[in-house]
């Protein structure tokens, strides 16, 4: 699932300190009070609802992710650009548009989360026609400017590999484009989108090529013929990697589970590959969170697949979806992340995924909120100590406040913090 660029999403003022963060329950252990200012924003803009998303069939699947054999390398691939050191804290943001107003609600949504650091700017190239792939003259303009704004920002690019992309096109249709990728008929294309982030001075934009390769939503899938499809990919690399003056890093992000195919079929090889990302949303219905995590090809093996291949990992696109406003799963999905360092996060802020340009997600609007008010991704400072103290008793948890409500977000979370989290609802 990803924003379909036929429709824009739409968004919000709340300024004030925040009485405990929730980082000092992390850092505390304890179960604590976390209050937030007044929620006084004005109502968002609200989307048309969004396109269906095709339903596919269980199919009983492994519960082992097998091993992946690696293609072989293409002779003269260019050297990856090194990355940036990990930080404990991954950096984030959220689609919020994929048009110049994204960039504005990127303001009021930090606003609205006590000033928190949205480093990360994620808009989608349409896949319309071969035009929208090359970055149509003035689309990726103002997204450039914000990204040049500040040198540690991230500015992150979802870059179809098919035009039609999202017009149902047949598996003998797809079968035919792929193999004529894989042969370089469409080389010229992505040199010319390679060529325009160049001039617009982001070379080193994250590229999410053919994201969700492994469902069978959108014509540059995966499925009617893997092996096309990773030679395709890899002539795209190749030859966006050939342009001179870039330092792009590509993201190969696939949906949580095993969807038609497994995503791990599709991989295209590490010399190809620079982050291993992961589209992750709340669904399907009655899926809990910890099904999530150890499901086949789910968020566990992601993590794991992600480690055996030496990459860092990425979550370009995560919300809520089929079981509605789960505060649990949004507490449990923002713990995850800080426990397992993702280069970057990017929540898919619109309904029914979002928290703020949504509002029939309200208690998870809260437990977001909460969790990453005045959050920025630097690394929390660890002291080395020159000596060694007496130790001191720890004290007991405080009682909740009686005008403070404990949020359950599952035992696993709250084994991690030390104590249940305690959130203020007089907004």
């Amino acid at each position: 699932m990803a924003p379909e660029h036929r429709r824009h999403r739409r968004g919000l003022l709340a300024l004030g300190a925040v009485a405990v963060a929730v980082s000092a329950v992390l850092a505390s252990g304890l179960s604590a009070r976390v209050e937030v200012p007044d929620d006084d924003r004005a109502p968002a803009p609200v989307p048309p609802p969004p396109r269906p998303a095709v339903s596919v069939p269980a199919v009983p699947a492994p519960t082992v992710t097998p091993p992946v054999p690696h293609p072989p390398a293409v002779p003269g691939l260019p050297k990856p650009p090194s990355l940036p050191p990990l930080v404990e804290r991954p950096a984030f943001g959220a689609f919020l548009s994929s048009d110049a107003s994204g960039i504005a609600r990127m303001r009021e949504l930090s606003r609205w989360l006590g000033g928190a650091d949205l480093r990360v700017g994620h808009t989608y190239l349409p896949g319309n026609r071969w035009s929208d792939i090359e970055g149509a003259l003035g689309f990726l303009d103002a997204w450039a400017r914000w990204r040049d704004e500040r040198a540690d920002r991230m500015l992150v690019l979802n870059v179809p590999l098919q035009e039609r992309n999202e017009a149902g096109v047949s598996d003998v249709e797809v079968r035919q484009l792929l193999r004529r990728g894989a042969a370089g008929e469409f080389d010229h294309h992505f040199r010319a989108l390679a060529e325009r982030l160049v001039r617009l001075k982001v070379p080193d934009t994250v590229l999410v090529l053919g994201w969700e390769m492994n469902g069978v939503t959108y014509t540059h899938r995966c499925g009617p013929d893997p092996e096309s499809w990773k030679r395709y990919w890899r002539r795209i690399v190749a030859t966006m990697r050939s342009v001179p003056g870039q330092r792009f890093r590509f993201d190969f992000a696939p949906s949580r589970g095993r969807d038609a195919v497994p995503w791990t079929q599709c991989y295209p090889g590490d010399d190809a590959v620079d982050i291993i990302g992961m589209d992750s949303y709340d669904q399907p219905a009655g899926l809990s969170f910890d099904q999530q995590v150890t499901e086949p090809y789910g968020l566990q093996a992601h993590v794991d697949f992600a480690k055996a291949h030496r990459k860092p990992i990425s979550y370009p696109e995560w919300g809520l979806f089929r079981n509605g406003d789960n505060p649990q799963y949004m507490g449990r999905m923002l713990a995850w992340m800080d426990a397992h360092h993702p280069l970057y996060n990017t929540l898919t802020d619109y309904c029914p995924h979002g928290v703020w340009q949504c509002d029939a997600n309200p208690r998870s609007s809260r437990v977001y909120r909460a969790f990453l008010y005045g959050r920025t991704d630097q690394p929390h400072q660890h002291p080395t100590p020159t000596s060694h103290p007496t130790p001191q008793p720890t004290p007991p948890a405080p009682p909740s406040p009686p005008d403070c409500a404990s949020v359950d977000l599952g035992d696993w979370v709250e084994d991690w913090l030390g104590g249940r989290l305690c959130i203020s609802f007089h907004w």
